[in-house]
């Protein structure tokens, strides 16, 4: 008896552990599965010579043989006799380097976290799904899919990633997948919408209407008029003030004569990152030693590895390309070919506005607009849930678009109002596949604004350099046509006079070409000068990086790639150089505390005697960047705070407050009034400066060596996911937020190329990461390095499939 009860147990022992070794508890994976040595993360270890020389693979669906050759940073250059099969060559390799990324990312923006994470992302997706992502990416797939050439190229390279996962058994899984214990699933295009949707959330996917609508609740017209002007006082428009207009420009819709700001109870937490923005310039063949256009471009993102981009070269009758796209999307986004470089910044226009709703009753079945009673339509959303049943969750659309929350709940991002429709230019149809195919394609000006015709969201100063020597910028994507300080603030859901009266047309939209000056860039600054005749936003990215390249192209001469690259890593801050003379002078103008005094006079003299450059061994920067931003701080916080005012406000903007500093200091703003005292602008700026000088004692000790620009900033590189160990962290760097070189504590540069035009184009290039998206591949980051130091590669660039290159190092050959 005790033998069968000792088998038993046995055998129950051994069920257990077999099940909990397979399956996946909470955030730790099924260690069974994820330890195996025949299919857990040990096959997922790469070495570097493990990478066939040679190789012919046979997929299915392909029409013809597929020649790629792969350069010495794994970069395929991909040579195909049709479009379908060139399409179908990219989704396969992309899914072979990126597949989880792509995947995941997807999931992301579709709302389908849940269902691989668990719980713990169920408002993410809800949130997701509110804000309309899939809504809007199938009307675009709808358009895309109806044009015969976007058709093939989507369904092209969603059958190629579906060749790829389809050849995958499980040991063959990317390391995440195991980790999570999920698998792949079929690709559809539909994806691909997703992922170019969740670009436009990243890049114009949120507003400041709600916050901009208590600041006038609370100070009234004339104090927001004041503090948060149409326009800055120091500017430095893309298009230059004066430029010529080429078309005559349609009237406005009129104000509404009860135009007023809806108010709201309702205040944001998470605030959109300040840092993210990019640089794109090029010079004319007059400012170059060559004689032809050079061109540079360097997208600021959030800096995560696998690396957003993608490095690719797509060969086939009538292309020639080479450049960086994003994985999950065909075609290049950003690159050159023989005749043509272009490039892309973000422009930041107002395209997202909110609409106060009033609904009929408590079944919100019912909203008011144009004097009658219009119906709600009724979205049923089904999110599935690791672990657990699916969730049903309803979303209300007007014809405006989505009512993101229609009863009082916590909201994902605090700035979403409750009970207002949202009206969102990623909403609208447009095929930015189109847009691209033809941009890979052109081969001059003409073909160029072509392209751009078909572009709609999100807006972007697309930037372009041609070996016929134009040079031009075009911010462009669609733009409503409003009234001035149409959605500044919530606006009348009722009244048809406040809903969007139609389009900017595309021609109109900013724009010049070959202008005098001999160069043209945009740094996310305002597109215009207040001459152009249509209003897009009433605040950009400040205008420091527009104004500090500016300037250096203004004085280039036989500008050279190498002058470019430099350029983009200019470390000079123009707030800096503004401020910190102001900032000492009245400082000196204080009593120094006796206590301290031989310890701060060293930094006293530190600051004296820096540039303004934020190089990695400087201790200035860390110095000015904790005194500055708490001075900034101690002006605001008790007029604009929660803790002071009891509702979020938007605090004014760094122009408005830099004049506040330099012009008036006797404005009733300086003054804490949460104090008995009245405080001055120079007790503020001493105060300010103990703070920053005590912060940095008590993290490095005494003032010295590691104070260090560097040690302060920490730029990290995380994993996409986060997971610890597989990101790079304290990197070496200097540059900073508002610099050129905009490399802050977790943006920067994503992608860094310089392109010179001529009868034989060259092209440099690097991304701070690797073309694997595997962990344990020597491609995974091996390109950091050279990015840190601010290095470029040259880019290898053939002309045909059995061009001979030494840098090339293995051939495949992909079969049908």
């Amino acid at each position: 008896m005790i033998k069968w009860i000792k088998a038993v147990l046995a055998l129950a022992i051994s069920g257990a552990l077999t099940w909990v070794l397979n399956t996946k508890q909470g955030d730790v994976p099924p260690f069974g599965k994820f330890l195996s040595p025949f299919e857990g993360f040990w096959q997922n270890g790469e070495a570097t010579d493990a990478f066939p020389a040679q190789q012919n693979l046979t997929l299915p669906g392909l029409q013809a043989p597929v020649q790629v050759r792969f350069d010495d940073r794994r970069v395929p250059h991909v040579f195909a006799q049709n479009d379908h099969d060139l399409y179908f060559a990219q989704g396969y390799l992309t899914a072979r380097d990126r597949l989880w990324q792509m995947d995941f990312v997807t999931h992301v923006a579709a709302g389908r976290l849940a269902e691989i994470v668990g719980p713990s992302r169920l408002e993410t997706d809800r949130f997701f799904r509110r804000m309309g992502m899939v809504y809007g990416a199938q009307k675009s797939l709808d358009m895309v899919m109806a044009n015969p050439v976007t058709h093939n190229v989507l369904q092209s390279y969603s059958d190629g990633i579906n060749a790829y996962i389809s050849s995958l058994s499980a040991k063959e899984y990317p390391f995440e997948y195991k980790l999570l214990n999920y698998a792949p699933e079929r690709w559809e295009p539909l994806k691909c919408a997703l992922l170019l949707k969740y670009m436009a959330f990243d890049l114009s996917g949120r507003s400041d209407d709600l916050r901009m609508s208590n600041a006038l609740n609370k100070y009234g017209p004339a104090v927001v008029k004041d503090l948060f002007p149409d326009y800055p006082q120091r500017e430095d428009p893309i298009v230059p003030v004066g430029t010529p207009l080429d078309f005559k420009p349609l009237p406005a819709p009129p104000t509404p004569p009860s135009f007023q700001a809806a108010m709201s109870e309702k205040v944001p937490a998470r605030e959109p990152d300040p840092e993210l923005g990019s640089n794109n310039f090029a010079v004319s063949g007059e400012k170059s030693a060559s004689g032809f256009p050079i061109l540079a471009n360097d997208p600021h993102l959030q800096l995560n590895l696998p690396s957003i981009w993608y490095q690719i070269q797509l060969t086939a009758p009538g292309v020639n390309v080479y450049g960086v796209t994003i994985p999950g999307a065909p075609t290049v986004i950003i690159g050159f070919n023989q005749q043509v470089a272009w490039g892309v910044t973000n422009v930041a226009a107002d395209v997202m506005d909110w609409y106060q709703i009033k609904f009929r009753d408590h079944t919100r079945r019912e909203y008011w607009h144009d004097g009658r009673w219009k119906p709600i339509r009724r979205v049923v959303e089904r999110i599935k849930v690791r672990g657990q049943p699916d969730r049903l969750d309803t979303v209300l659309y007007t014809h405006h678009g989505p009512i993101v929350y229609d009863r009082d709940e916590k909201p994902f991002l605090s700035e979403t109002p409750i009970r207002h429709a949202m009206r969102w230019t990623a909403h609208d149809a447009a095929n930015e596949v189109l847009a691209f195919y033809l941009l890979n394609r052109a081969s001059n000006y003409q073909d160029y604004t072509a392209a751009l015709a078909n572009y709609g969201s999100p807006a972007q100063n697309f930037i372009f350099a041609d070996n016929q020597k134009d040079i031009t910028i075009w911010p462009n994507g669609k733009f409503p046509l409003k009234w001035r300080d149409q959605g500044k603030f919530i606006l009348d859901g009722t009244d048809p006079a406040y809903d969007w009266q139609g389009w900017i047309p595309q021609v109109q939209n900013p724009h010049v070409k070959n202008p005098a000056r001999g160069f043209v860039s945009s740094a996310n600054q305002s597109s215009t000068g207040p001459d152009y005749p249509y209003y897009l936003n009433w605040t950009f990215g400040s205008y420091e990086r527009g104004h500090r390249i500016n300037e250096r192209l203004a004085r280039m001469t036989r500008a050279t790639p190498d002058s470019l690259r430099v350029l983009q890593n200019d470390n000079l801050n123009l707030n800096a150089q503004l401020m910190l003379p102001r900032m000492l002078a009245l400082l000196d103008s204080q009593p120094q505390n006796v206590a301290k005094r031989g310890a701060r006079q060293q930094v006293r003299t530190e600051m004296h005697r820096w540039k303004y450059f934020y190089e990695a061994n400087a201790i200035g920067p860390s110095i000015f960047e904790l005194w500055y931003s708490n001075l900034v701080r101690r002006i605001w916080e008790d007029d604009f705070s929660k803790k002071g005012t009891g509702i979020e406000l938007r605090w004014p903007g760094r122009d408005r407050t830099n004049t506040l500093i330099l012009q008036e200091p006797d404005s009733k703003w300086i003054d804490d009034r949460r104090t008995p005292a009245k405080e001055t602008l120079p007790d503020l700026v001493r105060l300010s400066f103990e703070f920053a000088a005590d912060s940095l004692q008590r993290k490095f000790g005494e003032f010295g060596p590691k104070w260090r620009w560097a040690n302060q900033k920490s730029t990290d590189i995380l994993h996409l996911a986060q997971l610890p160990g597989f990101g790079r962290m304290d990197l070496d760097v200097g540059g900073g937020a508002g610099i050129v070189n905009a490399t802050s504590e977790r943006n920067g540069p994503s992608w860094r190329m310089v392109v010179a035009l001529g009868p034989q184009v060259q092209a440099y290039g690097v991304y701070p990461g690797g073309q694997s998206g595997n962990p344990g591949s020597p491609f995974y980051d091996n390109m950091i390095e050279t990015w840190r130091v601010g290095q470029l590669y040259p880019l290898v660039f053939l002309h045909n499939a059995t061009e001979q290159n030494k840098r090339v190092q293995a051939t495949w050959t992909l079969n049908k």
